[in-house]
């Protein structure tokens, strides 16, 4: 049996025909040893988590793009009216399709289930001839000997990771040393670029400082200049207003006697209300004085109407007082301090 696995090896027969042989043994995919035992894989032959989760990954993305592939590929068109697309078969060997699926009843008779027998181990059989030796204690390990690879390679480790700490303090020892230096330097250059910065402002400020300075100098100068025109222009534009403005606000009323204005705007109004006081209780009397003459006549009308009634005789004064009823009152005379003033009692 030649089979194609593994290292091949050509050989050439008599009617010059090249053949190829294979040791099945090469087979990766042969197990060895006892097939019946189960094969457990070592820790660093078992898969890592890490590493099937990349694969799973790998393969879900490479899913993706297929199907990613499937739907951008170009389809067949739509068909034309009247017409539909019908799967055809392509394959090589063509297969026939019913609507109807054959059917066709078996009987088959089985045996009753068994436990199944334990399975034996497998022992192989023993081939060769047995042969006893003696072997002497120190024969198959001299310690001394066996021991000095041993120390050899512990001692070697040892001075050489006293080696690689001594060398990574000096190393680290230098580091230090060209890290102050540098630090050294960085700070002076630090300090320089400060000062030299610290500088630079005080004369930025400096230069801001006396250019506000002639700014406010100038501004001041222009101001003083322009007040200066304004006031020569405002005492030659005014030197003819002024006396034609005062004489027009003197003729308005604006300049006056204070003793004058005291006496039109407080002792004036002042008067007024006390002369019309005095005016209001004056007719009041007068009113009063008129109604008390009218009650007096008017009760002596009706006493004399009385009188008559009772002697039945005519009087001459009851013409003389009717005719007193009817003759209008004269007026009180106006008063001399104030000749406005009138008299309406009657």
């Amino acid at each position: 049996m030649s089979i194609d696995l593994g290292p091949v090896k050509a050989g050439v027969s008599r009617n010059n025909e090249t053949y190829s042989y294979g040791n099945i043994m090469y087979d990766r995919r042969v197990v060895r040893g006892n097939t019946y035992a189960q094969h457990i894989l070592p820790v660093s032959a078992q898969p890592d988590p890490v590493e099937l989760q990349r694969q799973q990954e790998s393969h879900r993305r490479a899913l993706a793009k297929k199907r990613a592939k499937e739907l951008l590929r170009a389809r067949s068109p739509e068909p034309v009216e009247g017409r539909k697309h019908v799967d055809v078969q392509t394959e090589l060997y063509l297969e026939e399709l019913s609507d109807r699926i054959e059917e066709k009843d078996m009987e088959c008779q089985t045996d009753a289930f068994l436990d199944r027998p334990p399975t034996p181990l497998f022992i192989p059989a023993k081939t060769g001839a047995d042969v006893a030796t003696q072997i002497l204690e120190g024969e198959l390990f001299d310690f001394d000997l066996e021991v000095k690879p041993m120390l050899e390679v512990l001692i070697g480790k040892t001075i050489e990771q006293a080696l690689l700490e001594v060398m990574e303090e000096e190393e680290l020892a230098t580091l230090r040393e060209q890290q102050c230096a540098f630090e050294e330097l960085r700070n002076a250059e630090l300090a320089e670029v400060q000062r030299l910065e610290e500088q630079e402002r005080r004369h930025r400020e400096e230069k801001e400082r006396r250019m506000k300075q002639q700014r406010e100098m100038l501004l001041k100068e222009k101001e003083t200049a322009e007040k200066v025109a304004a006031r020569a222009f405002a005492q030659q534009y005014l030197a003819d207003l002024v006396p034609s403005v005062f004489s027009s606000l003197k003729e308005n009323g604006y300049f006056y006697d204070s003793v004058e204005r005291d006496v039109e705007t407080v002792f004036m109004p002042w008067l007024m209300e006390e002369v019309e006081k005095n005016l209001q209780k004056n007719n009041l009397g007068r009113t009063m004085l008129d109604l008390l003459i009218r009650e007096v006549v008017e009760k002596h009308i009706d006493d004399f109407s009385k009188m008559e009634s009772q002697d039945k005789a005519p009087l001459d004064i009851a013409p003389q007082a009717s005719d007193l009823l009817q003759c209008p009152l004269k007026p009180f005379p106006r008063s001399k301090n104030n000749p406005t003033v009138k008299n309406d009692s009657h």
